[in-house]
């Protein structure tokens, strides 16, 4: 039976189907004290939980008052931009350590850190015949299904796959943490062959390798990759390596953690949370804006023509018609998103050794600059808006020469170490099945035999 056929069927059996599933009255929600989407009225989050992995701060309180500040992301403590700025000062790449951070729960010495890069490294490659048999027998057109799919298949290759001490979800988070990046790239090459019809590039991860230069070295054809674009790919995975457990995925992480099941199950749902538009696919969506932007602005350079586009899209006038402007904005940063602020001065490096990147840039430059004031004026809205980490992770994808399909799985690769740590947490630490509540708006009905109806 064709997917027609099922839905013309569907139809016929519940034709009020359509009027069963609608928003519900937004009224309902203060009616009933309901906390939609877990946020409090003041849009600040509903607590929920302990942690100690990361902290994301974005404004502070005072006299009842929510006061904005420049934000400031934390890994167990530590300063993102701290971490960051001291890799780049020694010229290595950090996101190993911040993984071992994580996981871990303090900075590695020299010494643990090049143990701990060379375990990476042996358990980087996948299971033999993985690759045969879940990846190119069954490719995906898309990634992240790839990724979810092989996370779960993973349960199987693994001799121990259900004990929740902490010594064996630290050995699983290891092994799916190292291997993700092959998982992902097979994954892409994979699609390129079977759906695009190129040819087929299998390469074989380097242990010597950083996660960040075996991802360019196996999905580029030739392997070949500079020094500045695996440090720029780099710095882009340690600032999405976590974000506190309130955002979506890893919430997701303990929610399903907290039921005792295996590590594989609840990584795999993570990846089903971060594929969402709305949380890991939102850089697809700048992109297309900014190509939209692209094409209707004859002028780049001119301001006023680029706040004329912005305004439109405020308006629900072009675009996707939504009335927003992707890349602007943050549920907890108010002044200035971290991760953004690292990433655009990496984007700035890299664009201006191209004019037409430059260019482009500095177009990206500009509608962060614009947007907060049309946003004001169109919306009569006082909201702080600042540019958060999407404004400028799909440019710089791009100028890697990353192709579209791979840049949300990359953010399942960067964000994995987070998960993890949330998982060990939540199973060791709270160890409580995470259940609340709904509030039924259907009234009691009398059931009706099946002959009367």
């Amino acid at each position: 039976m064709t997917d027609r056929e099922i839905i013309e069927k569907v139809q016929a059996f519940f034709k009020h189907v359509s009027d069963l599933y609608q928003p519900f009255p937004k009224g309902l929600f203060k009616q009933y004290g309901v906390k939609r989407g877990l946020r409090n009225e003041d849009e600040t989050g509903v607590m929920v939980g302990l942690t100690s992995v990361g902290q994301v701060i974005g404004y502070r309180f005072e006299d009842g008052n929510k006061i904005p500040i420049e934000g400031h992301l934390e890994y167990r403590g530590y300063d993102i931009n701290d971490i960051v700025k001291s890799c780049e000062r020694d010229g290595r790449f950090g996101f190993e350590e911040v993984v071992f951070l994580l996981l871990c729960g303090k900075l590695p010495s020299e010494v643990m850190l090049d143990r701990f890069n060379k375990l990476m490294g042996e358990c980087r490659p996948l299971p033999e015949g993985f690759t045969e048999d879940m990846i190119l027998k069954a490719p995906s057109s898309n990634i992240m299904n790839k990724l979810g799919r092989s996370v779960l298949t993973l349960y199987s290759y693994d001799d121990n796959p259900d004990e929740i001490s902490v010594a064996n979800i630290m050995r699983q988070s290891i092994r799916l943490i190292s291997s993700l990046s092959v998982i992902a790239a097979y994954g892409y090459q994979a699609k390129r062959h079977y759906y695009d019809g190129e040819s087929l590039h299998l390469h074989h991860p380097q242990p010597e390798l950083s996660t960040a230069e075996n991802l360019l070295f196996m999905l580029r054809p030739d392997n070949q990759f500079t020094r500045d674009e695996a440090e720029t790919l780099d710095v882009l995975m340690m600032v999405q390596a976590e974000h506190g457990g309130g955002n979506n995925s890893a919430f997701t992480t303990r929610v399903v953690s907290s039921s005792g099941t295996d590590t594989y199950s609840a990584i795999a749902a993570a990846i089903g949370s971060l594929k969402g538009p709305k949380h890991g696919g939102a850089n697809a969506k700048v992109m297309g804006m900014m190509e939209d932007i692209k094409s209707h602005v004859k002028d780049w350079a001119d301001e006023d023509e680029v706040k004329a586009y912005i305004e439109k899209i405020l308006k629900k006038d072009a675009y996707d018609r939504t009335g927003l402007v992707y890349g602007m904005g943050h549920a907890i940063y108010t002044l200035s998103d971290p991760r953004c602020v690292l990433l655009k001065e990496r984007a700035a490096r890299l664009a201006a050794k191209n004019p037409e990147w430059d260019k482009e840039f500095k177009l990206y430059n500009t509608v962060e600059k614009l947007t907060p004031e049309c946003f004001y004026r169109i919306k009569n809205s006082k909201k702080y808006m600042c540019a958060n980490v999407d404004m400028y992770s799909g440019f710089v994808y791009k100028m890697l020469d990353i192709a579209p399909e791979m840049y949300t799985p990359i953010f399942a690769i960067s964000r994995i170490p987070g998960w993890c740590a949330h998982r060990l947490e939540e199973t060791i630490g709270c160890s409580r099945i995470i259940r609340p509540a709904y509030k039924s708006i259907v009234d009691s009905k009398e059931y009706i035999p099946l002959q009367e109806r």
